[in-house]
């Protein structure tokens, strides 16, 4: 990492840590702008990404994606430009040296404005994964640090926000090596329908779920769906609706305090000794043995 790359990633910690003074994810006045601190490395969180950037300033964070662990620093950022579920956890933080990290999610048709005046639209390929790791910059680590200086001068925000907004996207963009946001802004794209159908699975989850159906709504024969869905998500739709559906059940089991059959029921299971196996084998636990872990953790 460069000189001033080094010097300009640590005034964003500290710019992160003048705003976000205790461990948690702190919302701000900036429409989508999140900021993370941790002082220890972390249990496993799992949580689905919305179409974000996320900037590591100071430690670093895995993600894994199905059966693929991404590992990121403050060398590195990583973008979502779909819903995906994800296991994350912090692996680097300590209370002498916190994790500190952005999160800002993207307006897709944000994205496609910076896309057309900027002249970068390009033809329809098949996407790719649908989460990315780059290498950060000067340029782009200068406009993150101008969006979170603006919580200094809130009046500036709905002037400013939306034009720095548009160049971290401008600056992602020219990262974008395969092109893979391009091809989920686009109108009509393959990667686009896909992740029109992504957000349909997101809403609709306790659903049976019908590939055939599914690709019908993304315009796609059956085999073609369900081979650009895997390279986009790292997983089938099956194994996507089953990460949804256990999640959603392991909030419900901790903040409703349902049964387990019921959780099970209202996340679209059939069979209560079905969904314990599946939970078990997700979360390492039991749902009554994990919930009680959890619960003593609070």
């Amino acid at each position: 990492m460069g000189e001033l790359l080094l010097h300009r990633t640590k005034e964003l910690a500290a710019s992160i840590e003048k705003s976000a003074t205790a461990d948690g994810t702190h919302n701000t006045s900036i429409p989508g702008l999140q900021l993370i601190r941790a002082s220890r490395i972390s249990d496993p969180v799992y949580a689905v990404y919305e179409p974000s950037l996320c900037v590591v300033a100071q430690g670093s964070k895995m993600v894994m994606l199905g059966d693929e662990s991404y590992t990121y620093d403050s060398a590195s950022y990583l973008t979502a430009s779909v819903h995906l579920p994800i296991t994350g956890q912090v692996v680097k933080a300590s209370p002498e040296s916190p994790y500190l990290s952005v999160s800002l999610q993207l307006d897709m048709n944000l994205v496609l404005e910076v896309l057309q005046s900027s002249n970068q639209i390009t033809q329809d390929q098949s996407p790719s994964r649908g989460l990315v790791i780059n290498r950060v910059d000067n340029s782009l680590i200068e406009a993150v640090l101008r969006l979170i200086k603006l919580l200094e001068t809130p009046q500036d925000i709905p002037v400013l926000g939306t034009s720095i907004k548009r160049e971290i996207i401008y600056r992602v963009l020219q990262h974008d090596y395969n092109d893979s946001m391009k091809h989920f802004a686009l109108a009509g794209s393959q990667g686009q329908r896909i992740a029109k159908v992504i957000g349909m699975l997101n809403r609709k989850f306790v659903q049976p779920l019908k590939v055939n159906e599914l690709a019908k709504e993304a315009s796609m024969s059956s085999s073609s769906f369900y081979s650009h869905f895997k390279e986009i998500t790292g997983m089938s739709p099956v194994q996507y609706q089953k990460q949804l559906r256990l999640q959603e059940a392991r909030r419900l089991l901790l903040t409703e305090n349902l049964e387990a059959a019921e959780a099970a029921f209202q996340v679209g299971y059939e069979s209560p000794s079905h969904f314990s196996r599946e939970y078990s084998r997700k979360f390492g636990l039991s749902p009554i043995k994990d919930i009680r872990r959890l619960r003593e953790l609070l």
